[in-house]
């Protein structure tokens, strides 16, 4: 089974993202900010990230450039996803440029968060 790691300050759209992913047989774990997703990697494996990018304590940029900078190999490299409410606030080539895959616009469209999930673990 697949883990995923999102991080995300909206305990609402964190609830949501987890049970339309536990239904397509992904592991969820959650967390509130971009140091926690630092300290969970620390302990565990994931195959993807889902990163919001207003977050309190560090946002998903930074949280982003952290992960890709790590000493580990495997983890630096893990697929990410960036989740922006104010998606004009960057561009694509910002978000490729902090290390991300692929970002999702809120509100969030579940379907598109299914498919984006399933071809970055594959």
């Amino acid at each position: 089974m697949k883990k995923v790691l999102i991080a995300e300050d909206s305990s609402v759209i964190q609830n949501l993202a987890k049970k339309i992913l536990e239904f397509q047989n992904f592991e969820i774990h959650s967390v509130k900010n971009g140091q926690q997703v630092l300290d969970a990697l620390e302990k565990e494996d994931f195959d993807i990230l889902l990163l919001d990018i207003n977050m309190p304590v560090m946002d998903g940029m930074e949280c982003a450039k952290a992960v890709r900078g790590l000493k580990d190999e495997k983890k630096a490299k893990l697929p990410m996803i960036a989740i922006t409410g104010n998606a004009r606030n960057y561009s694509m080539d910002d978000f490729k440029e902090a290390g991300f895959d692929d970002m999702l616009a809120k509100p969030l469209n579940f379907d598109a968060l299914v498919a984006q999930v399933k071809a970055l673990t594959e």
